[in-house]
């Protein structure tokens, strides 16, 4: 079964195929993938990786978590499942039209 994990603090620099490099040693990488900004394209500086197994994705977590990668030390654990989060329904602005209430 596969494992998803997640990268911190990456470079700026750090690309998908960084990512993929950089774990391929340790075993199949199903996935590497580096969060950009949708505007920019600019990296936001974390990733995600799924490796094939929950043994590869130990020996990734031990082998890189803390250790540089792309001049940075970066963060790697086992990704969190995304939390259920309310809409959001704020739109900006001031919702107060002034004038005097009671």
């Amino acid at each position: 079964m596969a494992k998803k994990l997640y990268f911190g603090n990456l470079s700026y620099n750090t690309n998908d195929a960084g990512l993929k490099d950089a774990c391929a040693p340790y075993g199949t990488v199903d996935s590497a993938t580096v969060i950009m900004e949708k505007f920019s394209g600019r990296s936001k500086g974390f990733g995600f990786v799924e490796m094939s197994t929950d043994e590869e994705a130990t020996k990734v977590i031990d082998a890189l978590n803390g250790k540089e990668l792309d001049g940075r030390a970066i963060t790697v654990n086992e990704a969190r499942p995304l939390e259920d989060r309310p809409a959001r329904r704020d739109f900006g602005g001031s919702r107060d039209r002034g004038g005097y209430r009671n």
